[in-house]
């Protein structure tokens, strides 16, 4: 008996060492590539660097000199607000706060010049230098504030799956991975964070207090409360996420309903600048014709 099974593992073996032989060998694809990387043999560094990108190669860290440059010259209060915005914008781009500076800076010197050149007056060159050195600073607020609305947009009906996966078994943990592989968005984003600090070995309170503090979104720091008080606790996390959850739709609908009370305010202005002149043109535009040919007519 030992001698037939090891005989059959033999076989076993042997038909898998000659049918991996027989994909390997039958297989263009991957022969290519081997082919490919045999004719390429050893690279040099300069090889290397000039198979990159001109970006990185000269203007990322042309760019990071520069920033650098600046930063030294910043005030530490104004180099950490800048990292802050940075962080409720969700880091785009991958950009650090050198970085950030270093394209306000080179955006002030650019529009400063260009003004000079269009205005050829100090004017141009302080317009323009005020502009370059406030559009980042406008376009990464509009980023954090957009960023931070869709959060809050999305935070009920992932609660309903994070409810739903608690209650059907499985573990915060697992649940925050199933939020990440069905959801998408700055959320989702934000749970595939946290569930790659907690996988790192940070602790759970920690990476949720993490997660709150580079939202900033008031509804999210309320539900991550919860949740840490209910780890404290030893509250089941599941009616944690259900009365959660269902806070936060009737959050919602209230802002939805105080959207909606708002809207004959806001609709107020263009009615009366943009449509009801174009109505007083059409309705009363032909009895103002005819009275001055009556008029005309009369004299």
């Amino acid at each position: 008996m030992p001698l037939v099974l090891a005989l059959l593992v033999f076989l076993s073996v042997s038909l898998l060492v000659l049918a991996v032989g027989w994909q390997l060998g039958h297989d263009p694809k991957l022969g290519e590539r081997l082919e490919r990387v045999a004719r390429m043999g050893p690279r040099s560094l300069r090889e290397i660097e000039m198979g990159k990108s001109l970006w990185e190669r000269v203007l990322r860290p042309g760019l990071l000199r520069f920033g650098q440059l600046l930063s030294r010259l910043s005030p530490q209060d104004y180099r950490d607000r800048v990292r802050r915005r940075l962080l409720l914008a969700g880091s785009p781009w991958n950009l650090q706060a050198s970085e950030f500076l270093a394209i306000k800076g080179a955006l002030t010197i650019g529009l400063a010049l260009m003004g000079f050149f269009i205005v050829r007056s100090f004017i141009g060159v302080l317009i323009g230098g005020l502009l370059g050195w406030l559009i980042p600073d406008f376009g990464l607020k509009a980023k954090s504030d957009r960023r931070q609305v869709q959060i809050q947009k999305s935070l009920p009906d992932t609660l309903d799956l994070l409810c739903v996966s608690v209650e059907a078994g499985l573990g915060f943990d697992a649940a925050v991975a199933k939020v990440v592989e069905k959801s998408t968005g700055p959320l989702a984003e934000e749970f595939g964070r946290l569930l790659q600090e907690i996988r790192m070995g940070k602790p759970r309170r920690a990476a949720l207090k993490d997660m709150a503090h580079r939202s900033q979104v008031e509804d999210l720091s309320t539900f991550i409360t919860a949740i840490i008080q209910a780890d404290q606790l030893g509250v089941s996390i599941g009616n944690v996420l259900n009365i959660q959850s269902q806070e936060m739709r009737r959050k919602r609908r209230q802002r939805a309903e105080e959207a909606a009370m708002k809207a004959p305010i806001k609709m107020l202005f263009p009615l009366i600048f943009f449509i009801f002149p174009a109505l007083f043109v059409v309705l009363l535009g032909p009895a103002l014709i005819q009275i001055m040919e009556a008029l005309q007519g009369m004299l």
